[in-house]
């Protein structure tokens, strides 16, 4: 599975009723592999993969699949309780998806053999490729991502918990194995503003939820990235995604929070964030918006 160009990762947009807009949602998605998606993600951590159920996060990966219609793969999101994400997995498999990202189990912790359990249950269920994302109460170490990446249905990695050291490891374990089909990602909030660290240790791939709200400035970071411009991307670090992360570490959830704004901002009226997650205020929006019109001004 080839992934070329910015992760995307669309909202799940809801109606004012509160329940899924798969109309306004193909149309985000649709706007997103316009601007050259390399991927796409339904139903993941900005989609708000917590508060759907199986039946709207089937909706909602079905809806992307339409829309993408090949142009880049659909990769899904699957965890929480076992029985859920394996439901969850056989839905997206049902509704097109090329993968699954497994997101951590619900609520309690377990040892390395219980994790690395759970990601062959639910890929063995779902019959579709996985890619781990590794954070909160599922975090693997390098020995268990080797057992992992024995199974020729584990694709990829996803770090989503900052340990730079630990990732190396899990990059080089992976290389030993002989896997040269295993894709690596950096699934950290706003990665953009780490992305430069982890291209360093072998992790060329990252997510990108401003790319959900703002897709010409979050290319133009891509482009610099790429491209080896690093005047053009510390401009763009220092004039947009600084001021951004500011702002998103002021209240828990803003990572998700932030991005539905931004597109209600820019005229779409996706809606507001289900609990236990809270909207912006009035005046952080306001905020949102100088940092919206700063980064545009960069382009």
């Amino acid at each position: 599975m080839d992934f070329d160009g910015i992760l995307f990762f669309p909202v799940t947009p809801f109606d004012e009723r509160g329940r899924v807009d798969e109309e306004l949602l193909a149309q985000h998605v649709a706007d997103g592999v316009a601007h050259g998606a390399g991927g796409v993600f339904p139903a993941c951590g900005t989609g708000e993969y917590h508060a759907l159920s199986a039946g709207e996060a089937h909706s909602v990966v079905r809806t992307a699949v339409g829309v993408v219609a090949g142009h880049a793969p659909v990769v899904a999101g699957a965890g929480g309780a076992l029985g859920h994400a394996i439901a969850v997995g056989r839905g997206a498999a049902e509704a097109g998806a090329d993968a699954l990202l497994v997101l951590p189990p619900y609520l309690v912790g377990g040892p390395q053999d219980g994790l690395v359990a759970y990601v062959e249950q639910i890929a063995a269920a779902s019959g579709l490729p996985v890619i781990v994302y590794h954070r909160a109460n599922g975090q693997f170490t390098p020995a268990a991502i080797r057992r992992l990446a024995e199974n020729p249905r584990v694709v990829g990695f996803k770090d989503g918990a900052g340990d730079l050291g630990v990732t190396q490891q899990i990059v080089r374990v992976v290389a030993e194995s002989g896997r040269d089909d295993f894709a690596f990602f950096n699934g950290l909030l706003t990665a953009e503003l780490t992305q430069a660290a982890y291209r360093g240790i072998g992790v060329p791939l990252y997510s990108s939820a401003a790319f959900a709200m703002v897709p010409e400035v979050a290319n133009a970071y891509y482009r610099a990235y790429v491209d080896g411009d690093e005047e053009r991307r510390l401009a763009l670090l220092d004039g947009f995604y600084r001021p951004l992360v500011a702002l998103r570490d002021e209240t828990p959830g803003f990572g998700v929070s932030l991005i539905k704004a931004g597109l209600r901002l820019s005229g779409m009226p996706v809606g507001g964030v289900r609990a236990p997650l809270v909207d912006p205020t009035p005046a952080q929006q306001e905020r949102l918006a100088g940092v919206l019109a700063a980064g545009r001004a960069l382009l």
